[in-house]
C-alpha cells in the first residue's frame, strides 16, 4: 500500500516551520523553518515608519504566506516523495493573534488607505496594550455575576480577542467600522489555503469567550460594556465554529500551484500551537500536564468535567481532545526571559569565556549554573518579565530578583531565572490540584526541553514529578499534521479520530527527568519564599510594579512628543 503523508505548519512568534509526517508512525521526514521577514513589530511599523506605543506587538500577515511559499516546497524537495502521497495540511498558531479583514478576506493593513493605522495590523498574542479594556470587561462581568467569567479563572486577559477588538473600537473606530470580521490568524491562513474561513472551536473557546452550549456572552452584556459592541458577536465575530480535525475545505488552485501539492487535498481547521502538541506526545487522557515550552509556556490538561480554577486561561469542551474538557493555563515569558538575560544583562566577560570554551552563551551559562547546588546562589526571582498569565492574570506585573550582592555572578542570576519559571509552573499545578484536577505526570515539548537539560531537571525537582520529553523538536507541527490526517479521514489514508492518530503517530523520548530528593527539599524552601513574594506583589500587598509602569508610560509619552 502506498505510504501517505500530511504536512503540519507551526506558526510561532518569530518564525514558521513546516514538517512532513509519515502517517503510519509519525516519523518526521523533513522540516524547514522560515523566519518572519518583519519579525515582531513592537517599536514601529517598518513599512511606513510609524512609531508604536508601549506594550504593542504587531505582525505582518504576508510573513505567514511566505512560510507556505518557502517551507512547504522545501520539505517536499527534502522528503523526495510524490506530491500525490500528501493527503492534507494542518496548521497551528500562537493565540490570540488576530487581525481585521474586509469582505474579501483581505487584511486591512495591506490596503494603502489603512496601512499607516497600527490598528489595521495583526495583533500578536503578546500585544498587551488592551489591558484597560480587559480590566473593564472583568469588572463588569464580576458585577453582573456573569457565569462565563469563572470558566477563565475569574479574569479575561488583555491578550485575548474581546479586549483587542474593544481597543480597536476605542482608539480607531474607523478601523472597527470598515472591518468585516475580526479573525484569528490561524483561521485567516486556513481561509487563504482553502478559500473558506471557518472559526475553530479551540481559539473561539479559549480566546473569544465562546462556549459549546452557551455560545458567546449575551448581547446585553456587550451593550452594557459599550453600546457600540451590542451586536459584535453576530457581526464582527460571526461565522461557523467547527471542531478540531474538521475538514474546512480543499487546497485551492492558487496554493496548489504555489506549493506543488495536489489541488483539493484536505485543509484542517486551525489550531493553537500548544493545544496541537498534546496529542503529538500521546496525551489523550486526564492527569497528564503538557507543557509547551518556548518563548512562553502553555500548560494543557484534560478532564472529564468542567471545574473552576483560579487564573486558568479557560476550560473548553472538546477544546483539545474530543470528548474531554481541555484546561489551559500559562506563563507569559519563559524562553523570552532567558533571551533577555543573555542579550541585555550578561557581561562581556561571560561571552569571552563562552567563546574560549567554544560554546554559545546559553550553553556556557547552563554549564556554569549546573555546577551550583539548589539555593547556593542566594537568589529568588519572580518570573513576570512579560506580566503574569496564570494564576494572577495581570500583564502590569513585572520581574523581581531578590538577594543580589556585590559577589553575585551571571550564572547565579541565570539559574535563579530558570528556577523562577519552574516555580511559576508549580503555582499553576497547585491551582489545578486544589480544584480537584489530577496532575501526576508532566510532558514537555517545544524548543527549550531539547536545548536545556538543567532547566528540565529543575522543573522535575521543583514540581517533584517525573517529566517526559517529546521526541520531536517540532511537536505542535506534528500535532497539526495529525489533525490534517483526521481531516482527510481513513478512506484517504488518514484517521477517523485524533485518539487513533495519537496511538499510531505520537512519540516521546526514552530519557525522562526524575526528581532528586535532596533537591526537592531545598526547592520546597525556596518555593515558599517565591510564594511569599508572589502573593505580596501579585495580590495587592504592594502595587509598586504598577506605579513604576505608570511612571514609565508617562515619561515615555512626554519624550515622544
Amino acid at each position: 500500500m502506498t505510504k501517505k503523508y500530511a504536512i503540519g505548519i507551526d506558526y510561532g512568534t518569530q518564525s514558521g516551520r513546516a514538517v512532513i509526517v509519515d502517517l503510519d508512525n509519525g516519523a518526521e521526514i523533513a522540516d524547514h523553518v522560515t523566519p518572519y521577514a518583519h519579525h515582531v513589530m513592537d517599536s514601529k511599523i517598518p513599512t511606513c515608519d510609524i512609531p508604536l506605543p508601549p506594550d504593542w506587538a504587531l505582525q505582518h500577515p504576508l510573513d505567514y504566506i511566505e512560510v507556505i511559499r518557502t517551507s512547504v516546497p522545501a520539505v517536499m524537495t527534502a522528503a523526495n516523495i510524490d506530491p500525490q502521497q500528501v493527503i492534507g495540511i494542518g496548521i497551528d498558531f500562537t493565540a490570540c493573534t488576530m487581525l481585521p479583514i474586509n469582505e474579501d478576506n483581505e487584511p486591512l493593513c495591506l490596503l494603502k488607505e489603512y496601512e499607516a493605522n497600527p490598528h489595521s495590523w495583526v495583533k500578536l498574542w503578546k500585544h498587551h496594550a488592551a489591558q484597560e479594556e480587559a480590566n473593564r470587561i472583568n469588572e463588569l462581568a464580576e458585577q453582573r455575576g456573569e457565569r462565563w467569567l469563572q470558566r477563565y479563572g475569574g479574569k479575561i486577559s488583555s491578550e485575548w480577542m474581546m479586549a483587542k477588538v474593544w481597543q480597536i473600537l476605542n482608539e480607531a473606530p474607523e478601523i472597527y467600522e470598515v472591518t468585516d470580521q475580526f479573525v484569528e490568524a490561524t483561521d485567516w491562513v486556513i481561509g487563504q489555503l482553502s478559500g473558506v474561513i471557518k472559526r475553530n472551536s479551540c481559539t473561539a473557546g479559549y480566546k473569544a469567550i465562546w462556549h459549546k452550549q452557551d455560545g458567546y456572552p449575551s448581547e446585553q452584556f456587550f451593550k452594557a460594556l459599550d453600546p457600540r459592541l451590542e451586536h459584535v458577536t453576530s457581526t464582527k465575530l460571526r461565522g461557523e465554529i467547527v471542531p478540531l480535525g474538521t475538514r474546512v475545505g480543499g487546497l485551492s488552485r492558487k496554493f496548489a500551484e504555489m506549493t506543488g501539492l495536489p489541488e483539493g487535498i484536505a485543509i484542517a481547521a486551525g489550531n493553537v500551537d500548544a493545544h496541537a502538541a498534546v496529542p503529538a506526545v500521546g496525551v489523550v487522557t486526564p492527569g497528564k500536564l503538557v507543557m509547551a515550552m518556548g518563548t512562553s509556556i502553555c500548560h494543557m490538561l484534560l478532564g472529564t468535567e468542567e471545574k473552576e480554577v483560579e487564573g486558568m486561561c479557560g476550560v473548553v469542551e472538546d477544546g483539545i481532545i474530543p470528548g474531554l474538557y481541555g484546561y489551559e493555563a500559562g506563563q507569559s515569558a519563559v524562553g523570552d526571559i532567558f533571551e533577555w538575560f543573555v542579550t541585555e544583562a550578561t557581561p562581556a566577560h561571560s561571552y569571552e569565556a563562552a567563546q574560549q570554551a567554544d560554546m554559545n552563551i546559553h550553553e556556557w551559562l547552563e554549564q556554569q549554573a549546573t555546577a551550583l547546588a539548589p539555593g547556593e546562589s542566594g537568589l529568588v526571582a519572580l518570573d513576570w518579565w512579560n506580566g503574569n498569565r496564570s494564576v494572577l492574570v495581570d500583564t502590569d506585573l513585572t520581574g523581581v530578583m531578590l538577594g543580589m550582592t556585590l559577589l553575585t555572578k551571571p550564572e547565579e542570576q541565570y539559574r535563579a531565572l530558570l528556577e523562577a519559571t519552574a516555580f511559576g509552573t508549580r503555582t499553576i499545578i497547585e491551582a489545578f490540584q486544589k480544584n480537584g484536577l489530577s496532575v501526576d505526570t508532566l510532558y514537555a515539548c517545544g524548543g527549550l526541553p531539547q536545548k536545556n537539560q538543567l532547566l528540565m531537571q529543575i522543573y522535575a525537582d521543583v514540581t517533584n514529578m517525573e517529566i517526559k520529553v517529546a521526541a520531536s523538536k517540532h511537536t505542535p507541527a506534528v500535532g497539526a499534521a495529525m489533525f490534517a490526517a483526521v481531516a482527510a479521514g481513513e478512506a484517504a489514508g488518514g484517521y477517523d479520530s485524533i485518539v487513533t492518530a495519537a496511538k499510531n503517530m505520537a512519540s516521546v523520548r526514552e530519557q525522562t527527568f526524575k526528581p532528586i530528593a535532596e533537591n526537592v527539599a531545598v526547592y520546597d524552601e525556596l518555593y515558599a519564599q517565591y510564594k511569599a513574594l508572589h502573593d505580596y506583589f501579585g495580590r495587592g500587598g504592594n502595587d509598586v510594579m504598577k506605579k513604576l509602569k505608570k511612571l514609565k508610560i508617562e515619561a515615555t509619552s512626554k519624550t515622544s512628543i
